[in-house]
């Protein structure tokens, strides 16, 4: 039996917490980081909160072992005075889904090979896949992390507007969407582009350009020149 106390109650801690608790030879329990004076003494402490507040909630820990969850804070951030490590699940989480963690990949990091094998016991626990990453390699991840997700939802949420400006249902894309997303998995994404911007196909482009707001028009011309210039590369 291992004992994790995750400290932070916002989206990766509550789907952690969850997660665990359903494991059985894990305890866990979770606490919100403004009462660190009822942290129980545990084998792991997770520090899920924002970037900028792991430092401070560290230097408030006296547990055995402390880990983040953050793609973009290098472990020597964390400010406890015993062993670190970091345990970054790299998914996006929205407390309103259920996350299955079963593949999710963990990029994990510790200060010793006893500790880095209690994480990875964990991740296997939760069914997850194993990734060694120093944090110089996982702030690259969570940038490129930043371009394949939080970039990409941007897209759908303007192709949503355009949708609903004019009366047209967004799941029509969805099969697009799915389709795309699988298409990568097997094909280079710069193979796999595919559009009127690769094609130089000007007429279209002209075309679309005359139905979009300002705003939609400045996104489109910068993500045209954009995908113009990585077609040069095949």
């Amino acid at each position: 039996m291992i004992s994790i106390a995750i400290v932070g109650t916002g989206n990766v801690g509550t789907h952690l917490f969850k997660a665990f608790y359903e494991v059985k030879d894990v305890e866990v329990s979770i606490i919100n980081s403004r009462k660190l004076d009822t942290l129980p003494k545990s084998d792991l402490t997770i520090i899920a909160v924002a970037d900028d507040a792991i430092a401070e909630v560290s230097s408030n820990i006296s547990n055995s072992f402390v880990v983040h969850t953050s793609g973009s804070v290098p472990m020597n951030a964390l400010q406890n005075l015993t062993s670190k490590g970091v345990f970054y699940p790299l998914q996006s989480f929205s407390k309103e889904k259920e996350v299955n963690f079963s593949g999710i990949p963990f990029c994990l990091e510790a200060e010793n090979s006893k500790d880095l094998s209690k994480l990875e016991r964990l991740v296997s626990l939760l069914g997850g896949k194993i990734y060694h990453i120093n944090s110089e390699q996982r702030k690259r991840i969570h940038i490129a992390a930043v371009f394949a997700n939080n970039f990409t939802n941007h897209m759908y949420a303007m192709a949503n507007d355009i949708c609903k400006e004019h009366d047209i249902p967004f799941d029509i894309l969805h099969p697009l969407i799915a389709e795309t997303s699988e298409k990568i998995k097997t094909m280079n994404p710069l193979e796999a582009q595919t559009g009127p911007a690769i094609r130089d196909d000007q007429k279209t482009i002209q075309n679309h350009l005359h139905l979009l707001n300002e705003s939609q028009k400045e996104m489109y011309l910068k993500l045209t020149a954009s995908i113009q210039h990585y077609g040069k590369k095949l």
